[in-house]
């Protein structure tokens, strides 16, 4: 890797870092936000959900800009927003003007991790690409582990919007660093801009997440009915269907449907929208331990660090296995671990030991299916023009499967009593991954990999 290159993974690296950060510090200061802006407990979900909405919306728009206009003129506008956002944030004296900040980085940081992706593809030969794209998920790992210690630090000595300002001038200093190092080539060409598409998918993507959100996990099913929730999910529905018909039609679509007849594409669709789907149980995680071995819920978070240093520890190093043996065996080899982690979870009882055990295998599992191995097939099986639209749905793919999840494995949790509503869904966890596992079985092999790789460059 020469100098170059180096320089442009740390500024992709940061960048990465930055945004995934600013989901894991926000945790530990809501109590001083809550209080600092009187704000009711019920609707603080939306510091969250706001984001998750807003950064969806973006995602396939600031794709498709990059893969037609550069990457670095839109990385650098992704930076411009989320410090903009940020800027808001910090500023703010109400919760409204919170919300509008946590928009504009939501938004901003749809653009972040996409182009930074597409820019491996775009910089690296395909026998290099596994173990970079380990890279930035072993940053996605770092982050998570570090953030709320970073929180619980500052908060100590600053007050909350500390957590936010502190974004400001790395913003900075990454944009001065895009405009020095990373190429401004051109990808695609420019043509008519397909807005009704990025339109239609932004509001299906928007309604969804909005009716998702508004459904109570202790109320599941008659909250389901409500008229905050079914309008909304109709409307997904609908908006889904004509978004299919306005890209079908449209010249320059921001989603090629013909990818969706590649069968690669769909196991890694649904691959993806499975990780979403298990990612969400860790939300769960904390509250589970505290009622299994009657600790702190600061005891408890600390009792995720096995998982999440595995998850650091694995990205790199299976992103090399895949340069080597492939992402078939690969994935499968992370399905089996994931798979074995959450039936060990389902054991009664179950010890510490064996609860560590089930973070490791769990930590490594998502390693893969989180980081390099699915964004390495979509690469694969994609033309350049087209690389960060491809990441941009991957994203899109697991933040469907995270928000799904949140709510079905609320809704079981809340219907069921103690420990056996987390039984339930640890078992349901496992079996989909199973699930996963017979689909991944019809993945190219490593021959038929390189040579797709070859053709899409």
């Amino acid at each position: 890797m020469n100098k170059n290159n180096r320089r442009i993974l740390a500024i992709l690296f940061t960048g990465v870092l930055m945004g995934a950060l600013d989901i894991s510090i926000v945790g530990p200061a809501i109590p001083s936000i809550e209080e600092a802006l009187s704000v009711e407990p019920r609707v603080l979900g939306w510091i969250f959900s706001i984001y998750v909405l807003f950064n969806l919306a973006g995602v396939s728009l600031f794709a498709k800009l990059s893969d037609i206009y550069g990457r670095r003129s839109i990385y650098i506008l992704s930076l411009g927003l989320f410090a903009a956002g940020s800027l808001i944030v910090s500023l703010s004296g109400s919760f409204e003007a919170l919300l509008v900040g946590r928009a504009v980085q939501g938004f901003g940081a749809s653009g972040i991790f996409p182009v930074a992706s597409a820019v491996v593809g775009d910089i690296f030969p395909r026998e290099k690409r596994g173990r970079v794209l380990g890279l930035i998920g072993a940053v996605f790992g770092l982050a998570f582990l570090v953030g709320p210690i970073i929180a619980g630090i500052l908060l100590n000595y600053f007050k909350w919007h500390v957590l936010f300002l502190i974004n400001i001038p790395v913003a900075i200093v990454l944009i001065w660093a895009s405009f020095k190092y990373i190429p401004s080539k051109r990808i695609g060409s420019g043509g008519l801009f397909d807005w009704k598409g990025i339109l239609s998918l932004g509001l299906m993507l928007a309604s969804f997440t909005y009716g998702i959100n508004q459904i109570e996990p202790e109320n599941f099913f008659p909250s389901l009915l409500s008229v905050n929730v079914l309008p909304f999910l109709v409307l997904s529905v609908i908006l889904l269907v004509t978004t299919v018909i306005v890209e079908a039609r449209a010249p320059n679509p921001i989603i090629k449907l013909n990818y969706f007849r590649n069968k690669q594409i769909i196991i890694v669709g649904f691959t993806a929208i499975t990780t979403g789907l298990v990612q969400s149980t860790f939300v769960f995680l904390p509250d589970f331990t505290v009622g299994v071995y009657d600790i702190t819920s600061s005891e408890a978070s600390f009792m995720l660090v096995p998982l999440v240093l595995a998850t650091a520890i694995g990205s790199p190093v299976f992103g090399r296995l895949i340069d080597m043996l492939g992402s078939k065996i690969v994935i499968m080899i992370a399905l089996v671990l994931t798979a074995a982690g959450f039936f060990l979870l389902t054991t009664q009882p179950i010890g510490k030991m064996l609860y560590y055990t089930s973070g490791i295998l769990v930590g490594l599992g998502l390693s893969v299916l989180s980081g390099s191995s699915l964004r390495y097939i979509m690469l694969n099986e994609t033309a350049a023009t087209d690389r960060a639209v491809t990441q941009g749905m991957l994203t899109i793919f697991i933040s469907i499967g995270q928000l799904t999840g949140a709510s079905l494995i609320g809704a079981v949790i809340s219907n069921a009593r103690g420990t056996a509503g987390y039984q339930d869904v640890f078992l349901g966890q496992g079996i989909l991954l199973v699930a996963a596992f017979g689909t991944a079985f019809l993945l190219k092999n490593r021959k038929r990999e390189r040579a797709a790789s070859a053709n899409s460059g």
